[in-house]
């Protein structure tokens, strides 16, 4: 896989594709949404944060080799999301010491179906198959719970707690099978 040209992963109901410019209007509603953000800032997002996280995701792939995908549903292509891996060399301590992040966030109109735990997945077998990774991370908000459920479904488990931004983060890791 050339970073340059990010892989297209599918699952029963999913297609994780590279992000577009083209899915900017989608990645603005998503990260506008008070319940998208209730866990992770708790303030929507502008339009103009919202492009440049589009154009952080690309340039993951770009400079990194990983990146994040946008999550469309198979039956008809419908934008409802993003996960993916990244190094975003947050200042926390401690630190992830450049262990890849896993990260995802979904559609309030696809929660409860599934939906966080298939993307989820899939990417964690692309993770398997073409990484020398020994680990991942991610972090959550400690009363995101479904989110934690999410994680340890998919094998993370509870690492010690990080300071980030004057607040205190649970930090999970997951060792990558092969």
């Amino acid at each position: 896989m050339s970073p340059r040209n990010p892989p297209v992963l599918e699952s029963e109901r999913l297609i994780l594709r590279p992000h577009v410019a083209q899915d900017f209007d989608a990645v603005a509603r998503l990260w506008a949404d008070p319940e998208v953000v209730r866990f992770i800032s708790g303030i929507p997002a502008t339009r103009e944060e919202s492009w440049a996280r589009l154009l952080r995701y690309m340039g993951h792939w770009q400079a990194l080799g990983f990146g994040y995908w946008a999550v469309t549903l198979r039956d008809g292509g419908d934008f409802v999301g993003e996960v993916g891996f990244a190094n975003f060399r947050r200042d926390m301590q401690p630190g992830l010491d450049d262990v890849p992040e896993a990260g995802w966030v979904l559609s309030p109109a696809v929660h409860g179906r599934g939906i966080a735990s298939e993307a989820v997945a899939c990417m964690h077998r692309w993770a398997e198959q073409h990484t020398d990774w020994s680990e991942t991370a991610c972090i959550f908000d400690p009363a995101h719970e479904v989110s934690q459920k999410v994680a340890r479904r998919l094998g993370y488990t509870p690492r010690p707690e990080a300071r980030y931004k004057g607040g205190t983060v649970l930090v999970m890791g997951r060792p990558i099978a092969r």
